[in-house]
């Protein structure tokens, strides 16, 4: 819980009820006796400072000697037989034990720490509390409520009544914590005389750590005088381990000063706590105080640790039903959530889609989510830079890919600047590989909380001049107004946010394994594709050839005989075999592109299109072509032959498609700044460089931009521009691509056009 804003001195020691070695005291409480026995001989080893009062012995008399001096050999046999089974269901003992003047009548209860026993004795009263016929009368009332409460609340007002009506105790109260350890009574049943303490919060430093620990492993604790005068062992320390004996499991341990202290200021003279375990953590106790001196048999105590075990196991039924609504409405938004997302392109833009079922699954106000180029922000949340900041703090913060918290800027400072929309956190890592997380953001919600007490503790100078806390003397009404704090996330909310990311990755994987099994099987129909296209070429070109072959003997051989129509028909058929052996020789040449490894290199464009140039010079003969290089080429790393085919079908293309009188062609490339302006420049890899051919001929329609790459396309008949079989910038493309590269072209009809192409820099 919040404390507001208290001033505490930098040398002021906070941990000391943290630190106190609570479970090795030395000590045991006075209404009853313990012995440390060694086995199997069990020897009396040690044993608690108050043997004379129990049993008319001093400890000396008893130290070192067998227990059968006691117990008896009857008796012994009893307690050999039961050391092997599970104490828990033996204990208490009902032993006898004999003294120079007479039988006492005792419980024994036994268990073992650091590799002794420990037997703890308590006299068996005669005359009990409550009337106990059996144990399974004294707790079948009691159950039968509790499994009958409608809700939690109704079942935390059963449990503390029926404890009290079971003990005696003036009040019985269930105390809850929250998730930092501090909590609040839910609970209270009591006499008219004393002041309520139910609705007061109590901070998390009246349970220390260790405490909290002792409380979860020892379920049941009962302090029948807190003015009790304390009984040491003798000897101090275990002659086995030579440290101070752990009673941790001890029902005799004696009681923290600091814990008396705090008692005596409620002006308790007797309590007893029974543990509340939920999922292996201390959920909450039901503390019993008493304004007098109180003892409970070990029978009436036994009945209270069931019943605290039954409130545990109900308590987690109830707790889960109590939200079963609303965790059925975060189920239906997470199915939602499963069937969008296979069908977008990536999962972010599956969850933002719906933007209130994103905000729903955790009732948030304000969500981000981020991957390493993209962070996109709905609802109400800090600024783009504040969300760069927070996650970079994040990132060593999430544990087990999800952290929480409701009060944001009391571990993140920064956080107080949005305080308005994020005072509470919720953030969900998906993969900090590649730095994909989900932010959820509640705001500030200001409240007034009732405390039993002032909960910051006063400090107090000790003798040698420190600083210490000490329990505070009031426990009052008093209110505080808390700032810099949500409402708490529910684990329903923490869970579903777990499950959505476990429905990510599931999702992902199966895009992935379906990705990879398409690219399997296009590359297989690629490759056969490839064989297909090469065998097809090359097996059509000898029937072509025969034909074209055997047209040509016809011309030679019976030119005279046949007419002109005839001869004009042969002509024909030469002609068409020759552009047909053309295009088989382009359609075998665009599929050894595609098994054709690339010889990368080191290649000045300048040289390659100095040559390329020189090349069509040749061809060129009488026709005049301005080619314009307005800035030197950089190097770059290509296959020179490939790329050389490029540009000579670029240029060809640009010298052959132009009715001008003067023909301008321009070879350049574009800086950084001016090629990330290009639209088709996306996806364009860093180290890429655009090269352009820039001509004023005769352009292409609109219309056709997107066919012109298509293999044996044209866009005119084929006697028309010196004719072509329409598969050069077929060839250009699949080249720039097995660059990885791109290859675009813009144009205006009747005025030219510019080819782009991206090559690796």
């Amino acid at each position: 819980m919040s404390q507001g804003n208290v001033v505490t001195p930098p040398n002021v020691d906070l941990t000391n009820c943290d630190r106190e070695p609570i479970h090795i005291p030395g000590l045991i409480q006075p209404h009853g006796l313990l012995l440390v026995l060694k086995e199997p001989e069990l020897e009396i080893i040690q044993i608690s400072n108050n043997s004379f009062e129990f049993l008319k012995l001093h400890p000396q008399q008893l130290l070192n000697k067998p227990l059968e001096g006691l117990l008896g050999s009857e008796q012994i046999d009893d307690l050999q037989k039961c050391l092997s089974q599970d104490f828990e269901g033996v204990n208490p003992l009902k032993l006898s034990v004999k003294t120079s003047q007479q039988d006492l009548a005792v419980d024994g209860i036994i268990h073992r720490s650091d590799g002794v026993l420990i037997l703890e004795l308590e006299l068996t009263q005669l005359k009990q509390e409550v009337d106990f016929f059996s144990f399974y009368h004294l707790v079948r009332g009691p159950t039968a409520k509790m499994q009958n409460a409608s809700s939690l609340q109704e079942l935390s007002q059963i449990i503390v009544k029926e404890v009290r009506k079971l003990t005696g105790f003036d009040r019985v109260m269930l105390y809850r914590f929250n998730s930092e350890g501090a909590g609040a009574v839910i609970a209270e049943d009591k006499l008219e005389s004393p002041t309520p303490y139910l609705g007061l919060h109590y901070p998390a430093s009246d349970i220390p750590k260790q405490a909290n620990q002792l409380y979860t492993l020892n379920r049941l604790r009962l302090i029948p005088h807190v003015n009790y005068q304390p009984v040491e062992l003798v000897p101090l320390n275990n002659p086995v381990t030579h440290r101070p004996l752990d009673l941790s499991f001890s029902v005799l341990r004696s009681v923290s000063p600091i814990h008396i202290e705090y008692l005596n200021n409620m002006g308790v003279a007797a309590s007893m706590s029974i543990s509340l375990v939920k999922d292996k953590k201390l959920w909450g106790l039901i503390a019993c105080h008493h304004q007098s001196a109180k003892y409970l048999t070990y029978e009436v105590r036994t009945a209270c640790e069931f019943l605290g075990q039954v409130m545990s196991l109900e308590l987690a039924m109830k707790e889960d039903n109590e939200d079963l609504d609303y965790r059925m409405k975060l189920k239906s938004i997470q199915s939602q959530f499963v069937e969008v997302i296979p069908q977008t392109e990536n999962f972010i833009d599956g969850l933002v889609e719906s933007e209130s079922n994103l905000l729903d699954l955790v009732s948030a106000q304000g969500v981000a989510l981020s991957s390493v180029d993209q962070l996109v922000i709905r609802g109400k949340t800090p600024s783009e830079a504040e969300i760069q900041d927070l996650l970079v703090w994040l990132q060593t913060k999430i544990q087990q890919n999800v952290f929480s918290t409701d009060s944001l800027a009391k571990i993140y400072p920064a956080a107080e600047q949005f305080k308005d929309v994020a005072s509470g956190l919720l953030a969900l890592s998906i993969s900090k590989t590649h730095k994909n997380y989900i932010l959820w953001f509640r705001p500030e919600v200001i409240q007034t909380v009732n405390w039993g007490g002032n909960p910051h503790k006063p400090v107090e100078v000790a003798p040698d001049g420190s600083l210490h806390l000490s329990p505070r003397k009031s426990f009052e009404l008093w209110q505080e107004t808390v700032r810099l704090k949500s409402l708490p996330w529910k684990q329903c909310e923490i869970d579903a946010a777990l499950e959505l990311k476990s429905a990510i990755i599931g999702i992902v994987l199966r895009k992935a394994d379906e990705l990879a099994r398409i690219n399997i099987e296009l590359e297989r129909s690629n490759s056969e594709l490839d064989a297909f296209a090469y065998i097809a070429s090359h097996d059509l070109k000898e029937p072509l050839r025969g034909i074209h072959n055997y047209s040509s003997f016809l011309i030679e051989d019976y030119a005279g005989i046949l007419n002109e129509e005839g001869n004009s028909k042969l002509q024909t058929l030469v002609r068409l075999t020759q552009r047909m052996e053309d295009l088989i020789d382009s359609l075998l040449h665009f599929s050894r592109l595609g098994r054709v490894e690339l010889s990368m290199q080191r290649t000045n464009l300048n040289e390659l299109i100095r040559n390329v140039i020189d090349v069509l010079n040749i061809s060129l003969k009488e026709t005049a072509v301005d080619i314009n290089i307005p800035r030197p080429l950089p190097v770059i790393r290509c296959d020179r032959v490939q790329v050389n085919e490029v540009f000579s079908n670029l240029l060809s293309n640009a010298i052959k498609y132009n009715d001008k009188a003067n023909k301008r062609i321009e070879i350049g490339w574009l800086d950084a700044g001016a090629a990330s302006e290009e639209p088709n420049l996306v996806d364009k890899p860093e180290q890429a460089v655009v090269f352009y051919v820039r001509d004023n001929g005769i352009g292409i329609r609109e219309k056709h931009l997107d066919t012109i790459f298509r293999i044996f396309k044209r866009l005119h008949a084929p006697h028309k521009y010196g004719g072509g079989t329409g598969a050069g910038l077929t060839i250009a493309k699949k080249i720039v691509e097995r660059h990885n590269g791109k290859i675009w072209v813009e144009s205006t009809y009747g005025e030219g056009s510019t080819f782009y192409l991206t090559l690796p820099g």
